[in-house]
């Protein structure tokens, strides 16, 4: 007896967008031999990532690597995709949907279930001239497309709306070249995301960048020339702004025409119950942007995605799961600043708020609490700890206990100095690290372990986080790295050094290994440098790996250096200099003091400032001066201004104090004595505490030694600069002579494969912890061998102040020019 299979359901889509196709991939988890599945689709394109839009304008990223799912998703999947087709008619009686060919024929689809996915229409403001030639919106790829066509040969650019996606289009309009004005009719940018102090702070920052704002502007008509394209925009006051392009970025309303052709129940979207049927029709449903779901039409992704997960365990049959609608919290990246909040950031009667303000580095941070529980966040420049003040908010835990720390975050909970975690290894499994998409710790770890993941692109393929707006990628790489230890591969698109070569810090440092180049010039002859003599950008940095990787045969190239490196100081603002000369851990004498002040009163030198690195700088050196100041005082030059060994930070330790359990000033001395003279790819710090009371502040030093009974515990890679970063515990040493080959391994590890300008943080976070452990901590004769390559680069290394010959130093550049005038001229 021959058995019939059973007939498969039909199953039509109106949308090829991010939440409808999320919804059937959820769907084919779990049922995929339910249904037959098509798919129309307006624009000619399979699934792709709306959100990185903004990097495609911006010439950052391309439309293939934005796309979600490729053509061959499709048909892999046995979908039938109709793209480029818009849905005219949908029949309920007979259950079919309608669709123009393009050639005056109609593609029919009959289904047993229906999907509304439409999205939303941007919003066009109804004034006269919206029709003009040159008036877009920013929705989708052709709009994209048409404002990168429109910058190759116009100027003046205008974007009408202050809120992130008009930010994004300016941004990218001025990459490409326009000169950008922003209209926006509210007081201060984003006004739905930021409070008026954030919204300011980014204003300024933008201002700095080179857009121009027009806050407050309320638009009357837009002005054509008389080929019919736009050419100006006038505002209500009678003023007018010039404009060959204007984007309209002023919000998105659902795309509802459809549906109310069809007769289904519209108010803020289509209206869906919990389980996203439409409430008119229990065959038909709508996920996304035209779903309205207990009134809210939600525009974020994370919430869309949430839906599509519930819609797909009712397509199913499962009859599971209900949507009851989404928290939401807003963390993005406006044209390279970090902004997030969440919750009522607005605060308001009966709320407390905890404001940190911080201008001038760029940093704001408002906290609002009500009834001892965090019920809103507004940060801005650092968002490191948005998802752990989102947790807080969506727990409703009491933030009592830790009020007084709450501001500093979530790695200030404990003891800075002995944290030792980042924040990937600290988070539960169960923790939410992509809100997009719903992605925990625990799912990314898993993969990582059973699929043999080592890049951030195979995490994104396999689990979709950091897949959508990108604002877990730091996360999801340390959860990468944390897992796959040295195996962790960092992204692996190149990123060329400069515009002269296609190379990548890497493949120089490793061709100058390879092909033993020594001087910059076969470098650029031997590596097909596009420049001969090179730029700003790639000379100094080939000149360091050079001089890093062959030491004592490479010779050092003054003019490679930038200006403070060439003068051996820091030039300040008014064109004086700042000489700081090397107190060794800190200590000085009363000798060097009256010869620092003799100094001072000899040359009138106007400012005499303690530095943060306890060292004495002397500000306002007349660049004649230099020289002399420097013999004046008779002190090695304390290498401020170079990308090298900066200061040692001490406390006093056992000498003195009596908390003290180790002779921290002798052994920061030490440590300064023997490294000194050491150029790296990026400014060093280091600090040794005499007890765990840490008063040196290791923990937030590139290397850091705190003394403890048994004798030192080292710390790597902390920094303390605009985005703190607390350094990572390393490993226990029980001598001064550990502490110095330790120390001396760990720096020559970072000058030999550290990238030009990369700090010792963000080379532990590329290369992974665990892998400087293995060369340092599991290796003990490459340990000896790097702290051995170490001394033998510094041995001999001359001090610029004193030896200008064998440093190559052009004393030439200290002499004044002197004006001459030439004959017949007034004298």
């Amino acid at each position: 007896m021959r058995v019939t299979p059973p007939r498969k359901l039909k199953l039509v889509m109106v949308g090829n967008g991010m939440a409808g196709v999320r919804t059937l991939e959820e769907l084919l988890k779990i049922a995929p031999d339910l249904y037959d599945i098509t798919v129309f689709g307006s624009e000619p394109h399979p699934n792709y990532n709306r959100i990185l839009l903004s990097p495609v304008l911006a010439g950052e990223q391309t439309l293939e690597e934005i796309v979600l799912n490729d053509w061959a998703w499709y048909s892999d999947h046995g979908i039938t995709l109709h793209a480029g087709k818009t849905v005219t008619e949908v029949d309920r009686v007979k259950r079919v949907v309608r669709a123009s060919d393009g050639n005056g024929g109609v593609i029919e689809a009959p289904y047993d279930r229906l999907i509304m996915a439409t999205g939303s229409n941007p919003f066009m403001l109804p004034i006269p001239g919206k029709d003009l030639q040159g008036v877009l919106a920013y929705r989708d790829i052709a709009d994209t497309q048409a404002m990168i066509d429109a910058a190759t040969q116009y100027k003046h650019a205008v974007v009408i709306g202050g809120g992130l996606l008009g930010l994004e289009a300016a941004n990218g309009l001025m990459k490409r070249g326009m000169s950008v004005s922003v209209v926006h009719v509210a007081p201060w940018l984003m006004e739905r995301q930021l409070d008026d102090v954030a919204g300011k702070l980014l204003q300024q920052s933008l201002e700095q960048r080179g857009m121009t704002f027009l806050l407050g502007a309320q638009t009357q008509e837009l002005v054509g020339n008389d080929a019919g394209r736009v050419k100006a925009i006038r505002f209500k006051d009678g003023s007018e702004v010039p404009a060959d392009l204007v984007v309209m970025a002023v919000g998105i309303r659902p795309n509802t025409a459809l549906a109310e052709s069809m007769n289904l129940h519209v108010n803020k979207g289509i209206v869906v119950s919990d389980t996203l049927q439409t409430v008119t029709d229990p065959r038909i449903y709508a996920v996304g942007e035209c779903a309205a779901h207990r009134g809210i039409a939600y525009g974020l992704v994370a919430p869309l995605f949430e839906q599509g997960k519930v819609l797909a365990t009712h397509l199913a049959e499962f009859g599971i799961g209900r949507y009851v609608g989404s928290l939401t919290s807003t963390k993005l990246k406006v044209t390279g600043i970090d902004l997030f909040s969440a919750g009522n950031f607005t605060g308001g009667a009966n709320t407390e708020e905890i404001v940190m303000s911080d201008p001038s580095g760029g940093v704001y941070k408002k906290l609002v609490i009500q009834d001892d529980k965090l019920v809103g966040a507004c940060l801005y420049g650092d968002t490191v700890d948005g998802s752990w003040y989102f947790k807080l908010l969506r727990d409703g835990r009491s933030v009592a206990d830790i009020r007084d720390k709450l501001m500093f975050g979530e790695s200030n909970i404990g003891d800075v100095g002995h944290q030792g975690q980042s924040k990937a290894s600290a988070m539960a499994d169960s923790d939410e690290v992509c809100g997009c998409n719903g992605v925990t710790k625990g799912a990314i770890c898993k993969a990582i372990k059973d699929k043999g993941l080592f890049t951030l692109e195979e995490v994104r393929k396999q689990t979709k986080a950091s897949a959508s707006c990108g604002s877990c990628t730091g996360l999801v790489e340390q959860i990468l790295m944390f897992t796959a230890g040295g195996d962790y591969s960092a992204t692996p698109k190149l990123k060329a050094m400069c515009a002269c070569t296609n190379h990548g810090h890497q493949a120089v440092r490793d061709a100058i290994r390879d092909s033993k180049y020594t001087n910059t010039s076969a470098v650029f002859e031997g590596m097909g440098w596009r420049t001969p003599n090179g730029c700003a950008t790639c000379r100094p940095a080939v000149n360091y790996y050079l001089i890093s990787t062959w030491p004592k045969e490479a010779k050092d190239d003054p003019q490679s250096r930038f200006i403070n490196e060439r003068m051996h100081a820091n030039i300040q603002k008014d064109g004086t200099y700042s000489v700081i000369p090397r107190m060794w851990g800190g200590e000085t004498t009363a000798d060097e003091l009256r010869r620092i002040a003799d100094a001072v009163d000899k040359y009138k030198i106007p400012t005499v400032k303690v530095t943060g690195g306890q060292r004495i700088d002397l500000l306002g050196v007349k660049k004649e001066d230099l020289q002399a100041v420097w013999n004046d005082i008779g002190m090695p030059s304390g290498h401020a201004y170079a990308k090298a060994l900066r200061t040692v930070k001490t406390c006093v330790g056992s000498e003195w104090c009596r908390m003290g359990t180790q002779d921290s000033t002798q052994m920061g001395k030490d440590l300064e004595r023997a490294m000194w003279r050491m150029y790296a790819p990026h400014k060093v710090k280091f600090a040794v505490s005499g007890c765990p009371r840490n008063c040196a502040e290791a923990g937030i030093k590139d290397v850091g030694i705190i003394g403890v009974d048994s004798g030192w515990e080292m710390y790597v890679a902390g920094n303390g600069g605009i985005k703190t970063e607390v350094a990572h515990f390393f490993t226990k040493l029980k001598t001064a002579e550990e502490v110095l080959e330790y120390t001396g391994a760990f720096m020559q590890l970072y000058r030999l494969e550290g990238w030009y300008l990369e700090r010792t943080v963000h080379y532990v976070n590329r290369v992974g912890l665990d892998y400087v452990k293995k060369k340092i901590l599991h290796d003990h004769e490459g340990r000896k061998a790097l702290w051995e390559q170490l001394q033998f680069a510094l041995d001999g290394e001359p001090d610029p102040w004193f030896e200008h010959q064998k440093a190559a130093v052009d004393t030439r550049q200290f002499i004044p020019i002197k004006a001459v005038a030439l004959e017949g001229s007034a004298a």
